[in-house]
């Protein structure tokens, strides 16, 4: 059999392309600006998406009021607003008997451990979770009015002041705890609410959204560009430099999820009472939850381009990888554009990221699919221009074709080695074997005395 060898693109004996040293020095400085706009890009894009976006405030609201400390804490300051507001020792002392009235004071002090403990029950409840979620529905669509300099949908800019409205939940859970319908209608109209921002912040808070709704899309596209202008000048160093690329989204997505942490524990050590703590721990949590999201994504999608630097190098590995798919890549690509295609599409249906549940994360990330893997064509072709034309022992077929040949072949030679092995029986035992034969009627007369007759001769 004739063997053909392939012959690579590239002589053994020539290493990589050296590159000056200010064309290194460059390659480098843009991939280190590039990082640092990715940390700032992961930033802008979070708070766009986060405290900007009304269907991730109200998911983020629901889970916030879902959460057990939560409810804990929200109850006892519920509990407080109310005894704070309604003088329950003169309600109580209205109703108790006359002989009774002097134990009003201490049974309203009594009545406040069970209180919180029956708000906290009713907050577990979707009834009245649902009044929270409202009311943080109608803050945050207020509080965008006001950052974007808008007005509509009922809502007003009130001047810069935006508040969390909870005194229509306060009034429902007051009813719920028995306290009476005229002294919840005679709580002051601002009971219950919660100033989110004043007046005084709105001009420096309108310029910041500004800010951030322009860098959160353009600081993208320029860490493409800075990224690609690094590949770009790293001419005969690009996969090298991809995988340095890669690495470096990397070292971005880790350093996102260190920074959310020691952030989360400075704010929660400094900013927030021991009493407090723990329902703002579960706060943070759940308000940087995209965050965490984003930078665990960037940590994927540089580990992909430091595979895909990986397939495209010199390692044996990857060269036999490249040998086994080259004849379906050289002179089959439609079935390798097809599979492509179907596993990018199951990804899409999936939406691991949030890049792939947008119209332009899905484009961008097809196209630079699609430059992959015309890339790795070109490179099979150079470097195995015959796959696929004449066989190849060293092809992934035709290691299986010889695989199952060597499996068939040792069945047979064991067949026959059984068979030589097996002891011969004499003239007598065969024709006793075909006596009983034609006794039981398997074989008849004729059948019989042929059969002897080839034994005997």
């Amino acid at each position: 059999m004739v063997t053909t060898v392939d012959q690579p693109a590239v002589p053994p004996t020539a290493g990589p392309a050296q590159l000056g040293r200010g064309r290194k020095i460059g390659i480098w400085a843009l991939i280190v600006v590039a990082s640092i706009v990715t940390l700032l890009s992961i930033l802008t894009v979070w708070v766009d998406r986060q405290m900007l976006d009304n269907h991730s405030w109200h998911k983020a609201s629901a889970k916030i009021i879902q959460d057990p400390a939560v409810q804990s804490a929200l109850a006892t300051e519920l509990v407080n607003e109310l005894y704070q507001n309604v003088d329950i020792a003169a309600e109580l002392k209205q109703r108790l008997p006359k002989d009774f009235k002097q134990l009003a004071d201490p049974a309203a002090a009594a009545l406040r451990d069970p209180a919180t403990r029956g708000v906290e029950f009713l907050l577990a409840q979707p009834r009245f979770q649902a009044l929270f979620v409202e009311a943080s529905d109608t803050a945050h669509e207020k509080l965008v009015n006001v950052l974007e300099n808008k007005t509509g949908f009922g809502i007003t800019t009130g001047n810069g002041v935006v508040t969390l409205d909870v005194g229509e939940l306060l009034k429902q859970i007051g009813e719920a705890l028995g306290v009476p319908t005229d002294a919840l209608n005679r709580l002051p109209p601002d009971v219950g609410q919660i100033t989110i921002m004043n007046s005084d912040q709105l001009d420096s808070a309108q310029k910041a959204v500004r800010l951030i709704r322009i860098l959160s899309a353009w600081l993208l596209v320029l860490v493409v560009v800075l990224y690609g202008a690094a590949i770009y000048l790293a001419h005969g160093r690009r996969r090298r430099t991809m995988a340095y690329v890669g690495w470096s989204l990397v070292a971005v997505g880790l350093l996102t999820q260190i920074a959310k942490r020691l952030i989360g524990n400075y704010v929660l050590s400094s900013l927030v009472s021991d009493t407090y703590r723990e329902p703002a721990r579960h706060v943070w949590l759940i308000a940087t939850a995209i965050l965490g999201s984003i930078g665990w994504a960037v940590v994927m999608y540089g580990l992909i381009l430091v595979l895909a630097a990986m397939l495209a190098g010199p390692w044996r590995a990857a060269v036999a990888l490249r040998r086994d798919i080259a004849p379906v890549l050289n002179q089959r690509q439609e079935y390798a554009w097809g599979a492509v295609a179907i596993v990018y599409l199951l990804l899409v249906l999936w939406g691991p990221t949030h890049a792939l549940r947008t119209w332009w994360g899905i484009l961008f990330i097809a196209i630079l699919l699609a430059l992959g893997v015309w890339l790795l064509r070109k490179q099979t072709l150079l470097e195995f221009p015959n796959a696929g034309l004449e066989p190849h022992e060293h092809t992934l077929g035709a290691r299986m074709a010889a695989a199952a040949h060597k499996v068939t072949d040792k069945t047979h030679r064991h067949d026959r080695a059984t068979a030589d092995a097996a002891p011969a029986r004499s003239t007598a035992e065969e024709i006793a074997s075909l006596l009983a034969l034609k006794e039981k009627g398997a074989i008849t007369e004729d059948e019989f005395e042929q059969a002897k007759k080839h034994v005997l001769a």
